[in-house]
């Protein structure tokens, strides 16, 4: 079990965990969930840290669909930024307590500001990383914002 999977259970949340071999070396650890599961990209979200300048938080998280790319001056704004960037793989894996490609937005270790595109609200349900690679979930996205705190955005570049 992962921290996002016991975070569901605890909170009896209904969701589906998804396992496939990860391949170690797939170009893209979302495009590769998307493929191997057979899930249109568009319900495939990925979690990306990204770091603040000018505002009241040094890290925020952004989950996105993995066929799109994260719009990084909308994302600042939505946080109250002046700027951002990518945040450095270790400061991520350092805040979420999960290793990059495994990044879920659940059961984090850190709560920081948290951004999920509003293109999630299409979906009936949406898949993301369950805290492990190869091991992807399946929920609601009222429960992943609800569980996650989080606000939506338009963040997609």
């Amino acid at each position: 079990m992962t921290p996002a999977i016991n975070l569901l259970k605890k909170a009896k949340v209904p969701h589906t965990v998804h396992e496939y071999t990860h391949n170690a070396d797939a170009e893209s650890y979302g495009g590769e969930a998307s493929e191997t599961l057979g899930v249109p990209p568009e319900r495939m979200f990925k979690t990306l840290l990204v770091a603040l300048q000018g505002g009241r938080h040094p890290l925020a998280v952004a989950v996105v669909p993995v066929s799109h790319q994260l719009n990084l001056k909308a994302v600042a704004a939505a946080a109250g930024a002046k700027k951002a960037a990518m945040a450095e793989p270790a400061d991520a894996e350092r805040a979420t307590g999960y290793i990059v490609g495994g990044i879920s937005p659940l059961g984090q270790k850190k709560r920081l500001p948290f951004f999920i595109d509003a293109t999630a609200a299409t979906f009936e349900t949406i898949y993301v990383s369950a805290g492990k690679r190869g091991l992807q979930i399946e929920l609601a996205p009222g429960d992943l914002l609800r569980l996650c705190r989080a606000e939506t955005a338009d963040i997609l570049r």
